[in-house]
């Protein structure tokens, strides 16, 4: 099998899109998810056949190869991008992946021409923002960058960028890529990508490949990059922090609940400060990524506590050493990655309501796993492995029970059953009918 041979449809129909747009396109996601795939082989497909244009005018740079050591300093990537294109009268597509790499240095204009690296306390400085828009602005060029960590979507740089860049975010392969390229039983390949999740790589190696790459991950590439951005000096609690992220996947959790958890079970001495830190980091890197509490009757994100998931279920399993993973976390977790595929806002649903308990008025707090909102419509989630027993059944329809609105209503499961309905109209699904029927 080929990488060629997977697709990427809606990345690739939001790059069609945006093109020559009069903005950058900023790419970002999870090193390894596929991003420089789709900028080196899957677009410029597309710019050729589809499009006409000449191999000569489509242009890709790797930041992340040493060849190109000399282009992370600003100034120099911009002058060679320029010299480059300088043909005005042609129209040229530049690629620049891992544009983070680019460093930033103090405006040569204060330091007597030199380039020399800038500190925290520098203000007159010139960094990767500065090439982009600048090159951005050359009217010969549609400049696509790709960047691995949220440095590229902070609140700082997206002031600089204001409304003059489009972002897409890539994810790894969603359930539909990955059986569109599989072609087998949809049952049979959801317990597969479940298992080895949707890292592109991954997805092309065979058995006990497949973990040791997914393993390994960690170690040479996103511990490695999170060890050098945030210098961070004790990798081994790093590491414990992320294992531990993945066995709490799907729980409620927040920043003191993990230090004294990881202090208690874990015996880690861990502060609270740390932790965070430690979990601001995955996120940067895209490793993990949150959902709030959202009060459904008050209509605003409430407290401290939410849930954290994996980018990739394979990624979460390889922390856990591929050894009896919980396949309703996991299943929660896919489930949570693909309403972000497809566009959807999510949150953790719950509110509360008043009861009589033995004669007292008693209040009660209730959870939908997911409430996902789109502009075309919302729709509640309740993720439960198996609903073969009754009051099972009877509990994951309860919130629905009390919510009395119009949006739709979905018990998913892993139960190997069709498409049916609750005598109240709630629909139960399949886990595959519904990942292939979200778009």
């Amino acid at each position: 099998m080929k990488l060629d041979m997977i697709d990427r449809p809606i990345y690739l129909q939001k790059l069609i899109n945006s093109k020559d747009n009069g903005f950058p396109k900023v790419i970002t996601g999870l090193r390894r998810c596929g991003k420089s795939y789709l900028l080196t082989d899957i677009y410029p497909l597309y710019l050729r056949d589809e499009e006409g244009i000449e191999e000569d005018f489509i242009l890709y740079i790797a930041l992340d190869d040493d060849k190109n050591e000399e282009l992370r300093d600003p100034i120099e990537l911009g002058s060679r991008i320029r010299s480059m294109t300088a043909d005005k009268n042609k129209r040229y597509y530049v690629f620049l992946d891992e544009i983070q790499k680019v460093f930033t240095i103090v405006n040569p204009k204060l330091t007597d021409g030199k380039h020399v690296l800038a500190t925290e306390k520098d203000s007159e400085v010139i960094s990767f923002v500065d090439v982009v828009l600048g090159l951005s602005r050359e009217k010969n060029i549609d400049l696509y960058v790709t960047g691995s960590n949220s440095k590229m979507l902070s609140s700082d740089i997206i002031s600089e960028f204001r409304d003059k860049a489009t972002e897409i975010h890539v994810q790894p392969l969603s359930f539909a890529e990955y059986h569109t390229y599989s072609k087998q039983d949809p049952l049979v390949d959801y317990f597969e990508y479940a298992l080895h999740g949707g890292m592109p790589l991954a997805v092309l190696k065979n058995g006990s490949e497949k973990e040791e790459y997914l393993s390994s991950l960690f170690k040479k590439t996103y511990f490695k990059d999170i060890l050098e951005h945030h210098h961070f000096r004790k990798d081994e609690v790093l590491d414990e922090a992320c294992t531990f992220l993945s066995q709490t996947v799907g729980q409620l959790l927040n920043v003191v609940k993990l230090a004294d958890r990881m202090r208690s079970e874990k015996k880690a001495s861990i502060s609270r400060v740390a932790i965070s830190d430690y979990v601001d980091a995955f996120e940067d890197a895209f490793l993990i990524r949150k959902a709030e509490r959202f009060d459904l009757k008050g209509g605003a994100i409430i407290g401290a506590t939410r849930k954290y998931y994996f980018a990739d279920t394979g990624l979460r399993n390889a922390r856990l050493g591929f050894a009896f993973p919980d396949m309703g976390q996991v299943m929660e977790n896919i489930i949570f990655n693909e309403l972000l595929y497809h566009g959807y806002q999510v949150s953790i649903g719950c509110f509360d309501t008043v009861e009589k308990k033995n004669g007292e008025s008693v209040r009660v707090s209730h959870e939908v796993d997911f409430y996902a909102k789109r502009p075309d419509g919302d729709l509640y989630i309740q993720s439960c492995y198996s609903i073969g027993d009754a009051n099972v059944k009877a509990r994951e329809k309860r919130p629905f029970d009390l919510l009395h609105d119009s949006r739709r209503k979905v018990i998913v499961v892993a139960d190997p059953i069709p498409p049916s309905k609750t005598e109240e109209g709630y629909e139960i699904l399949n886990i595959t009918d519904f990942l292939l029927g979200l778009h």
